[in-house]
Formats: C-alpha cells, sequence, structure tokens
C-alpha cells in the first residue's frame, strides 16, 4: 500500500481491532447477521412474459400461509386467514375461494421448487411488493414485516456455476485484456467467504495457499493491508467479516465495503453505514477496500469522496483488482495488467458489471480458479475473497 492510502487509514487502525472491536451504529447485531441457510431463496424473472416468480415457501415461512398438500402433486392449495387459493403447475387457472378465475402466468415447478406468480399471490393474500433496482431484488411486506428476495433470470443457472474468460476492452482508444471470473451466487452449491492469511489478522500468505487451505475453489486478493512495514505484524485494513461474525473492525473510514447477506444478496456500502447495514442482519460476509467505480450502471469513481489521497489511486495506473455484480446476481472477479480508476470502471460496465468497486491492487493483485493462478500476485497477500463450490 502507498504512502498516502496508509496515512489515510492510519486512525482508521487505532479505531481497529480483531473481533472484540465494536462496529460503529452496530452495537447489537441481530441473529440473521449471523445466521446463515444452506438453502437459498431467491425468485425468477421472466423477461419475455414480464411476469416475476416467488417459491411458494416465501408464502408459508414469511407471509404466514399454510400450504396443504392434495392428493393430485400438480396441485397447490394455499390457505391465509379466510382466503382459500387452489393453482396448479403449468395452468393458467386458478380457484379463488372456490371460485374459478384466471391467471396471466402459470405456476411451475422447478428443481424441487415451486413458482407462483408474485402478483397474483400479492393480490389475493396481502403483499406489498416493491422492485429494489439497486439490489436487483424485490421488497416484499406482509404483517408488518419485509423480506429482500433476489430475482434472476428464469433458466440463467447452469452446471458450471463458476466459470473464466479472458476479453479484451477498449476504452480511450487503449486496449484492456481483462481475465474475468464469473460466479452465480444463486446457484445452490457455492458459498462465499472472507479469509485472513493463516486465518489471522496481521499475517501474509500466498493466496493459492489461503484458497487451498479454506477449500475455495476460486479468489480474489481483498482489502488494503500494510504491504511495506518490516514489522511482524502487516496490519489489514478495512472491515472483514466471515460466517457472520466481525473478523476485523474498521470504524474510521469511509472505503467501500462489499458485503453480502446469508442468502447471498450482495451490496456495495460506504464504510460509514456499514455499522447500520450489519445491525439490520444485511451482512454474513464482508470486504472493505474501494474505490466505488459502477454504481446503477453508471461509472462512479470518486476516490476523494471516500478519502482517497494516494496519487497512485487517483491517477496512477497499476495492475488492478476488482470485483462487480450484475443485474442477474453474478459476481465477476476481475484482473487487469495495468489501468486507472476510470479506466478500471469502464472495463467492469463493459464486463457486465451493474455495481462494482476496486480491491487492493498492484503487487498484491491476485486471481485463482481451480488449483491455480489465474493472476499470480507478486507477494504475499493479507486476506481474500473466496469462491466455495461443494460437489
Amino acid at each position: 500500500m502507498k504512502k498516502g492510502l496508509k496515512t489515510l487509514l492510519a486512525i482508521a487502525l487505532v479505531a481497529g481491532s480483531i473481533t472484540t472491536g465494536a462496529v460503529p451504529g452496530a452495537e447489537v447485531a441481530t441473529a440473521a447477521a449471523a445466521t446463515s441457510s444452506s438453502a437459498k431463496v431467491f425468485g425468477y424473472s421472466d423477461p419475455a412474459a414480464g411476469r416475476t416468480y416467488i417459491p411458494i415457501r416465501v408464502l408459508s415461512t414469511f407471509a404466514g400461509a399454510n400450504i396443504n398438500a392434495t392428493g393430485d402433486a400438480s396441485k397447490i392449495e394455499i390457505v391465509k386467514g379466510k382466503q382459500k387459493i387452489v393453482l396448479q403447475t403449468g395452468k393458467k387457472k386458478a380457484q379463488v375461494n372456490g371460485k374459478k378465475v384466471k391467471i396471466d402466468a402459470a405456476p411451475f415447478a422447478y428443481d424441487g421448487v415451486t413458482y407462483v406468480p408474485l402478483g397474483f399471490a400479492a393480490q389475493h393474500l396481502g403483499l406489498t411488493v416493491k422492485w429494489h433496482e439497486s439490489t436487483s431484488s424485490m421488497r416484499i411486506t406482509s404483517g408488518g414485516q419485509s423480506m429482500d428476495l433476489p430475482i434472476i433470470a428464469r433458466g440463467s443457472l447452469t452446471d458450471k456455476p463458476v466459470t473464466y474468460r479472458q476479453q479484451v476492452f477498449y476504452s480511450g482508444g487503449a486496449a484492456f485484456r481483462a481475465n474475468i471470473v464469473t460466479v452465480q451466487l444463486m446457484h445452490p452449491r457455492v458459498s462465499l467467504d472472507a479469509a485472513f492469511a493463516h486465518n489471522q489478522a496481521g499475517t501474509v500468505q500466498n493466496l493459492k495457499w489461503i484458497a487451498s487451505e479454506n477449500y475455495a475453489y476460486a479468489a480474489i486478493n481483498a482489502t488494503y493491508f500494510d504491504a511495506y512495514s518490516s514489522a511482524i505484524y502487516r496490519a489489514p485494513y478495512g472491515y472483514l467479516v466471515s460466517k457472520g461474525n466481525m473478523k476485523f473492525v474498521n470504524g474510521g473510514s469511509n472505503l467501500t465495503v462489499f458485503a453480502y447477506d446469508h442468502n447471498h444478496m450482495t451490496r456495495m456500502i460506504p464504510g460509514l453505514q456499514f455499522g447500520q447495514a450489519f445491525a439490520a442482519g444485511q451482512v454474513e460476509g464482508a470486504v472493505q477496500a474501494g474505490p466505488l467505480l459502477v454504481q446503477n450502471g453508471v461509472v462512479a469513481v470518486n476516490a476523494p469522496r471516500e478519502g482517497f489521497r494516494d496519487p497512485a489511486i487517483l491517477r496512477g495506473q497499476a495492475a488492478r483488482s476488482a470485483i462487480g455484480i450484475t443485474r442477474n446476481h453474478e459476481l465477476i472477479m476481475v484482473t487487469l495488467p495495468k489501468a486507472s480508476m476510470p479506466q478500471l470502471a469502464r472495463v467492469m460496465k463493459q464486463a457486465g458489471a451493474y455495481q462494482a468497486m476496486n480491491l487492493d491492487g498492484g503487487a498484491s493483485s491476485g486471481l485463482y480458479m481451480n488449483g491455480k493462478y489465474i493472476t499470480k500476485p507478486g507477494r504475499p497477500v493479507s486476506n481474500a475473497l473466496l469462491v466455495k463450490v461443494r460437489k
């Protein structure tokens, strides 16, 4: 890390601590922040039909409806209070309190889960729904409680949840060859984690070994750290959360935080707002670096606003690492051999990122997948964002 950024974060480090530190704005974290669920819950969109579907378990576990079994496995009986609805997979017809009605989208079953049209369910079960553009999610409210449901395109999940490609992008007349690992976050076999070298803050280790020791399929270097210190303790900078547990606390900077919840829905959060997100149960894992590159599909680099003063960040060109989120809830992990922050931001947008942020770069820049380096870091690193794939 260059001297300018070290100066920026020196005060933050004084406030930082390992595990025992308090997160500003999050004196008591909700139970949801520390609870992980193996089964992801998400909805499907059908762009051609303009319809959204939600899993029926949302109606039973969140909306307070009872799902009753019938003799016909294709039939779905939903009861909430005095309201009784009967649907049938593959059929655009239903019964509401014994009265036949037509619906414009048929329920369907996929991978053992039944999905019903959101609009129909909302109308007849008293749900309030609102689309959240920044997270590509539907906020569903019932009885004063709300949940954010990730929505992905129907048919987009494949049997290869993690893929690699190399692609050339152009910005300002210059060509940039990017290494890109794409991860389907809603895939049932995929999970994320954040880890320190040797599972201990203040140490460094080869990125490949951090990935291997944590059984990760893919990995990218994450937060800044004191790379040029001669001290034994190599101070990390920024929040790091793993499995709902705060591993390192940095309460003094506004650098962007990449966070994901127990359902692997992601957010990019200004550092000074992170405590609120943690307290709200929106953080199962997180890494902090910055600056923000793309916001809601628009190039949004403003490093000084986040507190950066280092010329290498503001104007320099160097090897870069970055992560982005697509509108279809895919994580893209990217390395470039040389780029400025504005150039990196334009590359991330062209690569499909709807939200994107920079990670530690220079000699720390590294990308690993399936047992080998795609981009080999020039030095051991402090920590990494990991992708695990269950067999």
